[in-house]
Parts: structure tokens; C-alpha cells; sequence
């Protein structure tokens, strides 16, 4: 892991709070409790965030995506790339579906717990994040194969590469994972971790 940044928020300064950094603030507080350094970042254009989102939950709708689905997606992709926020977020977000070391596991490349489906969601995350030109139609069919239609596949892609491109932001920035991650993610997905970006130290 990378050395600590004097800010957990990464290497931007301190974003101006007005309106819409609130509302973004807001919305952490709510659906988490508290407010992630990511969004502290990404406060200095809100607009920008919530457009972003606005087209990933777009694509998740449009594929058909379960909260699991979308963990094992985010999980698998995340990792594949060294993205340690996201890996730890989705990973405990994954474990809350399944089980801690199912989570790590996926994390780790190993998709022996998932069922058939979730193993070829996992397979095309990470073939996405690591080598997208070597995909081929065979790859595809492995999705059509399991009633995937072609306009769900796009929006699977989609999803996936949104969460990609969000991950690379947050890192490029120098964000840090919240600190709360330490209490917060089970045990197995933090010894999982074990890349990226360090956690942010308990202030």
C-alpha cells in the first residue's frame, strides 16, 4: 500500500461547502452515517458526481442488477484493478450478502461460492478491468447463454465500466479509504486487501 496523504481526502484542498457539496453530504449521512472522504472530494463538483451516478444506478436498473450482483460486479472489478476503496466498500457490502469469506474470496479471485451466474458476472467484471480488447463473442455468449439479452449486456457493461472509471478518479486523487473501514469491514476482507491505497488513520 501507498504511503498516507496529509489528507484523507486525497490531494485536492478542502472543497467549498455550499448547497450541493451539503446535498451530497447529506446523503452519505443517511444511507451511511457518516460522510465518506470520497465525497469530500468529489464536493468540489457535485454536479459532476451526481450525473456520474445518476448514470451508473441507470445502468444497474437497465441490466437487471441484484445488490449481490452489483457486489460481486464492483468486488471483482475493483479488485482487478487495486482500487482498496472499493474492494473494502463492496466487499463488505458483498459480505452482508453472502458471507465474509465468500466476499474475500471474490476479492481474491476465487469464485468457487458463487453460483454459476455470479461466476460469469465476476469472470466479465474482471476481464473488463484487465484486458477488454481480448473479449470475444464466445465471452458474450457465456452471458446469452444465461438468458442474458443483448441490451442487458450492454447495460451490464456499462455499470461496470462507470464503477471502473469511478475508481481510477477516487485514486488517481489520492483518496483514502474512511476509517471506519478498520471496524467496519470483516476481518477476512481486510486481510483480502491487501493493495492499494492504505486505509485512513482513526483521526
Amino acid at each position: 500500500m501507498t504511503q498516507i496523504t496529509d489528507s484523507h481526502t486525497g490531494f485536492l484542498g478542502e472543497a467549498p461547502v455550499n448547497e450541493a457539496a451539503q446535498r451530497l453530504f447529506d446523503a452519505d449521512i443517511e444511507s451511511g452515517g457518516y460522510v465518506m472522504n470520497l465525497t469530500r472530494m468529489w464536493a468540489h463538483s457535485p454536479a459532476l458526481k451526481e450525473k456520474l451516478f445518476a448514470a451508473i444506478d441507470e445502468a444497474s436498473e437497465a441490466a437487471g442488477l441484484s445488490f449481490r450482483q452489483k457486489g460481486v460486479l464492483v468486488a471483482a472489478a475493483a479488485a482487478t484493478i487495486q482500487d482498496s476503496y472499493c474492494s473494502l466498500m463492496w466487499g463488505t457490502r458483498l459480505a452482508s450478502a453472502s458471507d465474509p469469506d465468500t466476499a474475500a474470496a471474490v476479492i481474491a479471485g476465487d469464485d468457487s461460492a458463487l453460483d454459476d451466474e455470479e461466476r460469469v458476472l465476476a469472470d466479465w467484471a474482471r476481464r473488463i478491468a484487465s484486458d477488454p480488447n481480448g473479449i470475444s463473442e464466445t465471452d458474450v455468449d457465456r452471458l446469452r447463454n444465461l438468458g442474458w439479452s443483448d441490451d442487458r449486456i450492454l447495460a451490464l457493461t456499462t455499470y461496470v465500466g462507470l464503477r471502473i472509471a469511478f475508481s481510477k478518479v477516487n485514486d488517481a486523487l489520492g483518496t483514502l479509504p474512511d476509517s471506519v473501514l478498520w471496524t467496519k469491514a470483516p476481518k477476512p476482507v481486510l486481510d483480502a486487501v491487501a493493495y492499494g491505497r492504505p486505509i485512513a488513520p482513526d483521526l
